[in-house]
Formats: structure tokens, C-alpha cells, sequence
């Protein structure tokens, strides 16, 4: 009986040693930036058509996934972010037909340049990136494996592309980075210098969106008036020939992959071009003065419905009448 229980109590100590040794420093615990997956685990590959999708951030818009889905052709759709859950897998995956819908969080620059993330970014079908905090997702995805796949996915793959809030923000080639926190309209109006007001080059490139910055929660945060502010900055900063598109909460630009824009949704999109002529006064600590005979900018505005109201082909901005002019006129958004 005493050989017995030597013998036992040998048998657990090998087992916690052999435990320990697997857990040493040479063998860590093998870590996954995936939250979860819902739906088959093996990859698919199936054809897919380009298509980008700015998505104004609140309530999701159930069309515009649909939208993507379509064009995802039943292959496996990703979701990307810097915080937050899975709570988009189910919600995704029950609005059509799709192999999986995984969750990937890369909330920092070591996981964003894991085989890990490039490998699941560029096998996706469809990707997403989620809303958050668009200062995250540059400090942590610029020049990574992760902003390598994405643009893989846009230039090679061509599969359709979308992000709400946030990751709507860095889909535009120009970016309201938010690295020095966020800004209001009348602060930007007031002086497009404060040094809240970031902007730069995106990450990824996407060919219809070249000059332009996207803007979100648009109406619900009046930020028309910083969208004017941004755009005053990339035509004094660097001469950019400077555009805008400004969505509305609860509501999706569509562009499919020849540049047609469709608005779906409930609320509205503003396209914004400038007029060829560069801001009156852009300059530090200064109010904006960019009159330009009260037509500094023209804006092009379009109602959302839920079969996706037709705005225009994207590689050639209209030239005709807009909906509107606007102006900044010392500091103060105009509207004509």
C-alpha cells in the first residue's frame, strides 16, 4: 500500500512538472487576435465584386451589410477593431448568406503585424471595420501587416469594404486622425490650426475616395462646419484639389465597383467639392474666411431610402448646381 501511494504521488509530480515546462517562457500560451467565429470554421474562397461602404456610425444600417454580403458571394466576412466584442458576428451572419462572420481585435501594433492578422485579413471575403476610436486604429494598423492586407483586399482581391464611425473616418485618403482628441465645429471654424484639428494620410487607398475626407455623425453633431474646416486645411496645406462626404447617423454611402454611389438608410449624405479656389484667410489662431462669393463649396445633398437612393458616379463629381453653397465668413458656416 505505502508503494502505491509513492507511486501515485510520483505520477502527479511528473504531471505538474511536465505542465510547468510546457508553460516556461520558451512555450507560451498560444495567443489568437480572433473573438470569435460564427459559422464555419474552414475558409472558403469564392469570386467576390469590389465595393466600399462609409457608414455614418448609431444604429447599424441593415441594408448596407446586405449590400456587402451580395457581394461577398457566400465567402467568410471579417470584422476589425481596437475595442469592444463580437457583438457583430450574429447580427451579420443572420442578414444573409455567408460561409462565417469572425471578430478580430488588434488593439496594438505587435498584433497588427501577427501572420496571425495578415493571414485572416487578406483569406476574408468581406471586411469591416468597426467604430472606436479612429486615433487607435492609426497609431495601432498604420504601416502593419494589417493596413498591408487591406490593401491587398482593395487592389488585388477586390472585395467589398466597409467601415461605420471611426472606421468610416480612415477610409477616406485624407483623415481627421483625432490624435489630439476631437473637435467641434465652431473650435475648427475659429481657428483651423488648433492642434485638435489632425488630419492625414490614411493608411489604406482606395481609389474612388483619392482627395477626399469622410466625416460622421453628421447632422446629429453638426459637424459641417468642421468638414468646411478640414477641407480649408488640405487645399492651404497641400494644395489637394479638396472633397468631402459627410454621412449622417443611421444611414450608408455605397459604392460599388464602378464608382456608383447609392445612400442607404434613413437620414442623409453630403457630398462636398470645392470651387477651385483656395480659402481667403487659413491660417493660425484666426477665424476661417473662405467666402468666395458666398461659393467656396458646393454641397451635394441626397435623401437615404431603403432600396438605396442613386447620387452619381464617384469618378466624376457633378459640375451642375448643388443643392447648396457653403462658407465659412469670419469664422461662421454660411449656407446659400
Amino acid at each position: 500500500m505505502i508503494l502505491r501511494f509513492a507511486f501515485s504521488f510520483l505520477s502527479l509530480w511528473l504531471v505538474s512538472c511536465n505542465a510547468q515546462e510546457n508553460l516556461t517562457p520558451n512555450n507560451p500560451p498560444k495567443k489568437t487576435i480572433s473573438l470569435g467565429i460564427t459559422g464555419d470554421q474552414a475558409d472558403v474562397t469564392v469570386p467576390t465584386s469590389l465595393g466600399i461602404v462609409l457608414m455614418g456610425g448609431s444604429t447599424d444600417v441593415d441594408e448596407a451589410f446586405r449590400w456587402m454580403i451580395d457581394r461577398a458571394k457566400g465567402g467568410d466576412f471579417v470584422v476589425i477593431r481596437a475595442s469592444g466584442s463580437t457583438g457583430y458576428n450574429n447580427y451579420i451572419k443572420g442578414l444573409g448568406e455567408l460561409n462565417s462572420v469572425e471578430t478580430l481585435l488588434i488593439d496594438s501594433r505587435e498584433k497588427a503585424n501577427l501572420d496571425e492578422a495578415r493571414d485572416k485579413i487578406r483569406n476574408a471575403e468581406a471586411l469591416f471595420i468597426a467604430g472606436g476610436d479612429q486615433a487607435n486604429y492609426v497609431n495601432y494598423w498604420a504601416n502593419t501587416e494589417v493596413s498591408s492586407a487591406i490593401q491587398y483586399l482593395i487592389d488585388e482581391k477586390k472585395v467589398p469594404i466597409g467601415g461605420t464611425s471611426a472606421g468610416c473616418a480612415v477610409l477616406g485618403e485624407i483623415i481627421f486622425d483625432a490624435k489630439n482628441g476631437s473637435i467641434i465645429s465652431s473650435e475648427a471654424l475659429q481657428n483651423p490650426y488648433d492642434p485638435r484639428l489632425s488630419i492625414s494620410e490614411s493608411f489604406i487607398k482606395i481609389p474612388y475616395l483619392s482627395n477626399t475626407i469622410t466625416d460622421q455623425h453628421y447632422t446629429q453633431r453638426e459637424r459641417h462646419g468642421r468638414h468646411l474646416a478640414f477641407m480649408a486645411r488640405m487645399i492651404t496645406d497641400s494644395e489637394i484639389d479638396a472633397r468631402g462626404i459627410g454621412v449622417d447617423e443611421r444611414t450608408a454611402v455605397c459604392i460599388d465597383q464602378a464608382g456608383n454611389a447609392s445612400i442607404y438608410g434613413l437620414n442623409k449624405a453630403y457630398f462636398l467639392i470645392n470651387q477651385g479656389k483656395a480659402p481667403e484667410n487659413c491660417i493660425p489662431n484666426t477665424p476661417l474666411n473662405w467666402v468666395q462669393n458666398q461659393e467656396a463649396v458646393r454641397a451635394y445633398i441626397f435623401q437615404a431610402s431603403t432600396t438605396g437612393t442613386p447620387a452619381f458616379n464617384i469618378n466624376e463629381w457633378p459640375t451642375d448646381a448643388p443643392n447648396q453653397y457653403w462658407y465659412s465668413e469670419n469664422g461662421v458656416l454660411k449656407v446659400k
